[in-house]
């Protein structure tokens, strides 16, 4: 049995996925989203961005009850009832993808809860969630399908004992001894979560750093504050070995820092990146193409090789964040309406949740040297910020990339409480051209953190009321 064909089949109800649906149906198209969930909201909202930001804000209050200790405020040690703050973090969750679901049934958007493979560039296989299968035909596809965590072979091991992301933000304990594989930012988030809720937090990262391809100067921010939370940071080491043993899981390390090169924790966090969920998509059945990492190969309007299938978020490369994929999906869904709809960002922002955060957007000091670009870098250390002061939180820094000549916004840094927030503005000046005597001569409210971007920019003019830094001849 087949149904009539669609003017339009959506993959997978994510950010991506239903931020397209949703404009293709506003925009009249007849949309069919096909996704196992019972609501939409995808990894990101049911395993990823949401219920690991509701836990880092528990995180945050947490470390804030410690920091209260230096301003003559001292509270009695917090008692954490994990039963209850796993069903407040779920129905946080519950509430989103509650919503989203109300809002596709006001779309009149046709949901079917299943996986769905191609046949042939007009038709799909939809396998439903009791296993039975069906045909649709489409006119147009949007592959929004996703990612997933990585596994490394040589350290799967089968044990309740290790976790991947999805695993920690189920909160079934609170280990004594956490071990964090892996760097990134999943990692230190989670790691920050687990810490602030009693764990002794140990993360182990194979490169020289934290965060790997972000700025150094943002990342020592970041590092700092790390370092007084987590039992220890090991960087230029690997994992070679886990064994699950009585006691718990043993960890042999190899390189870098540890002396101890055989240690025991209780549960161990596996955070070393995520792949695209490009396969078992029967894309060999069309002329899409996937490159030697798995993402599927797309052109500016996300279209693939298949000119009426496209695909959008991370199974069409990086980065692989949420709101890149909502807007890439906007893109694909105007490209099939006909109009001249290009994904072509200057700025996308990038934002670590741990504390104190950090984010930055449009050219990086480390893409700057990498591509021999002259930019002048300006940074504002919060240690100068009236309102940073009143928080306890001088550790902080903003930074603009600059071009000398045209006085161009071209990148923007931040490290510090909030860095997400601020980011914004950054990306707003970067996509609308701005130059700094437009950021300078922005008025911004006083006391704020916002103040510390107009001050960077006025150190451009060697002019900033609150740093001596006078302009290089």
């Amino acid at each position: 049995m087949s149904e009539p064909s669609k003017k339009l089949v959506v993959l997978g109800a994510g950010p991506g996925g239903y931020a397209a649906a949703f404009l293709a149906a506003d925009m009249g198209m007849d949309v069919t989203v096909i996704d196992p969930e019972v609501n939409p909201g995808g990894v990101c909202l049911y395993r990823g961005c949401i219920p690991s930001k509701a836990l880092l804000h528990v995180a945050k209050l947490l470390s804030e009850t410690e920091e209260a200790k230096n301003w003559g405020i001292e509270y009695q040690k917090p008692k954490i009832d994990i039963d209850k703050l796993r069903t407040w973090k779920t129905s946080v969750v519950d509430r989103l993808t509650g919503g989203l679901g109300q809002l596709t049934r006001q779309r009149k958007i046709n949901h079917i809860r299943g996986i769905a493979r191609f046949l042939d560039n007009k038709t799909l296989e939809i396998t439903d969630l009791d296993g039975k299968k069906n045909k649709v035909a489409f006119e147009n596809v949007i592959i929004a399908t996703g990612s997933r965590p990585v596994e490394i072979p040589a350290l799967k091991l089968e044990s309740p004992k290790v976790i991947d992301s999805t695993g920690a933000l189920e909160l079934n304990d609170v280990p004594e001894r956490l071990l964090v594989i892996g760097g990134g930012y999943i990692g230190l988030e989670m790691g920050t979560v687990y810490s602030a809720l009693g764990s002794k937090v140990t993360v182990v990262e194979m490169t020289p750093g934290l965060l790997p391809g972000a700025d150094r100067d943002l990342v020592r921010v970041l590092e700092k504050g790390l370092t007084a939370k987590f039992e220890s940071i090991l960087l230029n080491t690997k994992v070679v070995e886990m064994k699950e043993v009585k006691e718990g899981i043993r960890v042999r390390f190899e390189g870098g820092q540890p002396d101890d090169k055989e240690q025991i924790f209780d549960k161990v966090l596996m955070t070393v990146g995520r792949k695209p969920n490009s396969e078992n998509l029967g894309l060999e059945n069309t002329n899409v193409k996937i490159n030697e990492r798995g993402f599927i190969r797309v052109d500016g309007q996300r279209r693939t090789d298949e000119p009426n299938i496209f695909a959008i978020g991370d199974v069409a490369g990086e980065p692989m964040l949420a709101h890149k994929a909502s807007h890439e999906g906007h893109t694909a869904v105007e490209a099939i309406a006909g109009h001249k709809s290009v994904f072509e960002p200057r700025a996308i922002p990038a934002v670590v949740f741990t504390d104190p955060e950090i984010a930055w957007c449009g050219l990086t000091e480390t893409q700057a040297r990498e591509q021999n670009r002259n930019v002048q870098v300006l940074r504002f250390p919060w240690a100068a910020s009236g309102r940073a002061m009143t928080m306890d939180r001088i550790d902080g820094l903003t930074k603009l990339l600059i071009d000398p000549d045209s006085e161009r916004i071209l990148g923007m840094g931040i490290a510090g409480a909030g860095a997400g927030e601020l980011i914004a503005e950054g990306v707003v000046a970067i996509e609308m051209a701005a130059n700094a005597t437009d950021l300078k001569m922005s008025i911004h409210p006083h006391p704020t953190l916002s103040e510390t971007i107009m001050e960077t920019a006025e150190m451009f003019f060697g002019t900033s009321t609150h740093i001596y830094r006078p302009k290089r001849k």
